[in-house]
């Protein structure tokens, strides 16, 4: 029986580059200083935790690092089906065994050559993040990896595409360090300059502009509806690809976080329309085609730019909760727009959206919400409603068993330890 009595704390964050795959952050080592990889069922046997695993329908392979369980599921089951199985397994399987990967766990550390720290990321590449990356007519692949540095090569659509850095470090990145935990970088040697940019130009005079974009995926017929001259968009459907649940998504039409545009195509583009969708750090945007048939397309350089320009504040707030201590907060929504010189109607709203673009960063980095540093109220100590639907859609939300109070105390408490480690 293992020694230790303690809760185990178990965190689920969902992947941005494969749907199917999802990491399980423990508040310890699953076998100390261990890492292995169970493909299938028959690898997992003599591993308690791989057995235990694979006896839960729909779960397809296995791989952890440390206290990360990264777990890969078939087609055919949900998320929200498996979360909890899967959490009570980890538990179960930990409690019960001094050894639950088995004897034959590797161990943490630069263990493997160079040689074969490549051939591992670059499994890693094809099995998650290229058939998702596929989709967006993009490709990443392993070109060098000298002393645990990986070198990466971006080709086809995110060769010149303006979201391939942030593709890079928050979804494949992070994928890659779980997997792989003897890399030590990760350099983008990609020569994006060179690329042709899947984003449309601001006028019609350029002749480089490709007739078709590399992104050009198909819509599903029922996802957008036509009702006499207006577009509906499910927001089942686009919540996600911009970065948000349907909840929140509807949250942000009503407060104008989420904007909309719609163009309506002349010349040769007649009789098509095109739809942008715009959060405070996504841009989704379609062309809807005289029949009706919808495709998703690059967004238009113009509101790209606008996503862009709506991170300056991002940037601002953040460097301002930086520099307080544990004394000044939690601070209020409204103390917090003072501070930044923020009077105008909607300076509130303008902070909160860049309080949850803060969120993001946070989310990609493993690093606490700095976002909780804010409340509604202090007397009520916790923050809005916003903040929670944010780190659900995230993956950051509650672990199992954890009610909304609790989790913020959580999140808040390691946001204060992070400022009082910089003071």
């Amino acid at each position: 029986m293992s020694e230790m009595t303690s809760p185990l704390r178990i965190r689920a964050e969902t992947s941005a580059a494969d749907p199917h795959s999802m990491r399980f952050v423990l508040d310890r080592d699953v076998q100390v200083g261990s890492l292995a990889t169970f493909r299938d069922a028959v690898a997992g046997r003599g591993a308690p935790l791989a057995e235990a695993l694979f006896a839960i329908a729909g779960v397809k392979m296995v791989d952890v690092a440390g206290a990360v369980v990264a777990v890969v599921k078939t087609d055919d089951m949900a998320w929200a089906d498996l979360k909890g199985p899967i959490a009570n397994a980890l538990r179960s399987a930990i409690a019960q065994s001094s050894a639950p990967l088995g004897q034959g766990a590797g161990t943490l550390g630069h263990t493997r050559s160079d040689a074969e720290i490549r051939l591992a990321v670059q499994d890693v590449l094809d099995r998650q993040a290229n058939p998702a990356i596929a989709s967006h007519g993009g490709h990443v692949s392993v070109t060098d990896v000298r002393d645990g540095v990986v070198s990466m090569l971006m080709s086809g659509g995110c060769q010149g595409c303006a979201s391939s850095a942030a593709t890079l470090r928050g979804g494949v990145e992070s994928m890659i360090r779980a997997a792989v935990p003897e890399v030590s970088g990760i350099i983008d040697v990609t020569d994006h300059d060179a690329g042709v940019t899947p984003y449309y130009s601001a006028g019609p005079t350029d002749e480089q502009q490709p007739k078709r974009p590399l992104l050009y995926r198909p819509v599903p017929p029922d996802a957008i509806m036509r009702e006499n001259d207006q577009f509906l968009i499910s927001p089942d459907y686009l919540a996600p690809r911009l970065g948000m649940d349907a909840e929140a998504l509807r949250a942000g039409l009503r407060s104008g976080e989420v904007v909309s545009q719609s163009e309506t195509g002349t010349g040769e583009d007649a009789g098509k329309t095109r739809l942008i969708i715009r959060s405070s750090h996504r841009v989704w945007a379609a062309e809807i085609a005289s029949d009706g048939a919808a495709h998703e397309i690059p967004a238009p350089r113009a509101a790209a730019k606008a996503a862009v320009a709506g991170n300056v504040l991002r940037d601002r707030v953040r460097a301002h909760l930086a520099t307080l201590s544990a004394a000044d907060v939690p601070l209020t929504y409204g103390n917090l727009a003072r501070a930044l010189g923020l009077y105008a109607p909607g300076s509130i709203a303008r902070v909160t959206q860049a309080l949850e673009a803060t969120m993001v960063e946070d989310a990609e980095s493993g690093a606490p919400f700095l976002a909780s540093l804010v409340v509604s109220k202090v007397g009520q100590g916790h923050a809005a409603k916003g903040f929670f639907q944010r780190a659900r859609a995230l993956g950051r939300g509650p672990s199992f068993g954890e009610d909304d109070p609790a989790y913020y105390h959580r999140e808040f408490t390691g946001a204060v330890a992070m400022l009082t480690a910089r003071t």
